[in-house]
């Protein structure tokens, strides 16, 4: 095909056809290993509240701004590294009470398609699977754009609908059902 442009306008106007409709491609990105991500969670106990994190974890993030409809999000957590600051209670989160890592070594977090709230806001309807069980899960999350960037989130999870706290454990006076999660993910191109 000879196409025979005349003047600059029609030029301009030929370029600016082609890029309104080349399709809008999402950027791959990976977590960026040892560079300060983090994922954390808080509860309370006897309504003490403790903290602690999942090391290891990875993430993966397949997103255009503006395109947050096609974003996907890929999270993989080791469940054995789950680490609470105590020895006692992280042997107790790795039990079959809790994660049954013996069982169940890993959970997974998987979202696609995003929706805008607000300035580099956005909510993910995704699914966790934690112990054999699926369930969906909201992630909010803020989107530091740049050529690394950082993803910072948080959800809720109610413990009980995965069967994490089981007999004397199941007592919401002793452990609340929500547990807030919180994360920073440094991100780099794929």
């Amino acid at each position: 095909m000879n196409i025979k442009l005349t003047s600059p306008a029609a030029v301009a106007a030929a370029l600016a056809g082609l890029m309104a409709t080349a399709p809008v491609l999402a950027a791959d990105y990976v977590q960026v290993p040892g560079a300060g991500s983090h994922l954390a969670f808080a509860t309370k106990y006897d309504g003490e509240v403790f903290a602690g994190s999942f090391p290891g974890f990875s993430t993966k993030v397949s997103f255009d701004p503006a395109n947050p409809a096609a974003g996907t999000l890929d999270v993989t957590i080791p469940l054995a590294g789950a680490k609470s600051g105590n020895s006692d209670r992280d042997s107790t989160l790795q039990g079959e009470e809790f994660f049954n890592v013996a069982k169940f070594a890993t959970a997974t977090y998987t979202a696609k398609g995003f929706t805008k709230t607000g300035d580099n806001k956005y909510v993910a309807n995704g699914t966790l699977a934690l112990r054999g069980v699926s369930k969906p899960v909201t992630f909010t999350f803020e989107w530091k754009p740049g050529a690394n960037p950082v993803l910072t989130g948080k959800a809720t999870v109610k413990r009980l609908d995965f069967g994490v706290g089981e007999g004397d454990w199941k007592d919401t006076k002793t452990i609340p059902d929500d547990t807030a999660i919180s994360t920073v993910v440094k991100l780099q191109a794929k």
